[in-house]
């Protein structure tokens, strides 16, 4: 029941993630937003969870994981309140980054019971071979769940239903978790604030750049700033007594490899999900409850992945899952980007992503192990948050990289097709297309294909990056293997 209760508060933080990616073009048709400002409905949320994280883990080593926990929950489901009330973009924004912070309250904390409630060794694997499996397929059930809350109600649902769903959690929490020990401590807000500033600064670069190109002074100056934020960061980290992010952590080479890899994995992923969603929809114009029902397999395959790992793991180690999981991850993304206007679901799509599924299921339960390997029960909550953090921020980061990627593509072929559409257009058209800037179809859709195909290329880089990682700097040893199975 513990384990119950942990799993269904990441499933709903991760979901969340991608709930309201199936409810995005309803979002900018109510709100106005255009396609690259799109983005910050999903950064607005990931970008404060990544970048509070690893304060939520540090709470609660001090205050007590139970107590954090709740309290981070209730603020999630008081911030999916106020964003299914929005009535304008900057309502939805501030409730979205409002999640975030609950979220990274709660979800760092999660996984630190984890570790706390289960003992080392073939019951923690499974325990954590279920969080895994949540929190890597917890985003193709999202894009279930809001297709079917879109088709059947409307947008403002896929926030509405965390409010329940993050009540019953709270109350099952004091039942069935009991509370850890406090450890003395205090809070590094000045690295929170620091570190948060900066990724916002370089994630708004990026967007910006796709924008309004990479020579605009405000582009130019928020990368500036976020440099200077991030190195004020570090210096910060290497003074504190205690500080939000232990540089120490990093001495590891298994564990600063998984960070890295990580960072590259989540970057894949959350692109993958953003721009298939907008593909299914506006390309081969499936209903939202039909975009869902399209990532439904990828939460079957990740578990499969998942549970083949967690079995497998105290006899193999997690270094082969890792590099096969990034090379399944990379084939699949490479397939991807073959997607033209004339692809379909079956020949194109489901093929790429159970590759893919595969993959992701085996890195997420090997990396969560790697990452929490020999971490001293102190700093249990400080390097779970530096996990999911890593994943956040890098998700983050690397949809607004791809993003670029996909407006700087999409303006490329622009060139082409406008011409294209102009020799075609009748009077009316033309007078649409001059007072709204907006192509119809299918030159549109050649657009969006072109941008979306160029992203996929960028992501599987980044999952080639990983495959990298996991061969020349993961080293497992054979007290590693011990403690899997179970010995001291």
């Amino acid at each position: 029941m513990a384990l119950l209760v942990i799993a269904s508060c990441q499933l709903m933080v991760v979901l969340d993630i991608t709930i309201v990616n199936i409810a995005l073009p309803e979002i900018q048709r109510a709100l106005g937003f255009s396609t690259t400002g799109l983005s910050w409905v999903v950064n607005a949320y990931t970008l404060t969870f990544g970048g509070l994280l690893l304060l939520g883990g540090r709470m609660g080593d001090i205050l007590g994981r139970r107590r954090v926990f709740v309290f981070g929950v209730l603020l999630f489901v008081l911030a999916s309140l106020l964003g299914g009330m929005s009535q304008n973009s900057w309502q939805l924004l501030a409730a979205r980054a409002l999640q975030g912070v609950g979220g990274a309250i709660a979800s760092p904390t999660a996984l630190a019971l984890i570790s706390t409630t289960f003992r080392e060794g073939p019951e923690r694997n499974r325990a954590f071979g279920v969080f895994a499996a949540v929190s890597a397929g917890g985003g193709a059930i999202g894009l279930l769940a809001g297709g079917m809350l879109v088709e059947w109600l409307n947008w403002r649902w896929v926030l509405f239903v965390n409010v329940p769903i993050g009540l019953l959690i709270a109350l099952a929490t004091p039942r069935w978790i009991r509370e850890s020990e406090r450890h003395p401590g205090h809070f590094d807000l000045a690295g929170a604030l620091t570190s948060t500033a900066g990724m916002v600064l370089l994630v708004y670069g990026f967007i910006r750049a796709a924008q309004h190109g990479w020579r605009d002074p405000y582009t130019l100056a928020a990368f500036g700033a976020a440099v200077v934020f991030l190195l004020v960061f570090v210096a910060v980290e290497r003074r504190s007594r205690q500080p939000i992010t232990p540089l120490h952590m990093f001495a590891d080479r298994n564990r600063a490899g998984t960070y890295g890899m990580m960072l590259s994995l989540a970057a894949a992923i959350f692109g993958m999900f953003f721009f298939l969603t907008l593909f299914v929809q506006n390309v081969l114009d499936f209903s939202p409850l039909q975009a869902g029902l399209a990532f439904l397999p990828v939460s079957a395959v990740i578990a499969v992945g998942a549970g083949l790992a967690s079995r497998l793991l105290p006899r193999f180690g997690p270094k082969p899952f890792m590099v096969t999981g990034a090379v399944l991850a990379a084939v699949g993304l490479a397939w991807l980007t073959q997607t033209d206007v004339h692809s379909t679901y079956a020949g194109s799509i489901l093929g790429p992503i159970l590759v893919y599924s595969l993959g992701m299921g085996m890195e997420f339960v090997s990396l969560t192990l790697m990452a929490l390997s020999n971490v001293a029960i102190p700093e249990t909550g400080a390097a779970s948050g530096l996990l999911n953090a890593t994943q956040q921020v890098g998700g983050s980061l690397g949809l607004s990289i791809l993003v670029t990627v996909f407006g700087t593509a999409g303006n490329h072929e622009a060139e082409k097709q406008i011409p294209a559409f102009l020799a075609e257009a009748t009077p009316a058209e033309r007078l649409r297309f001059q007072r709204t800037g907006q192509l119809p179809d299918p030159w549109a859709d050649e657009i969006l294909t072109s941008g979306i195909s160029a992203a996929f290329v960028m992501a599987a880089v980044f999952t080639v990056i990983a495959a990298v990682t996991a061969l020349l700097v993961i080293q497992v040893r054979p007290s590693d293997l011990e403690r899997l199975k179970g010995g001291s």
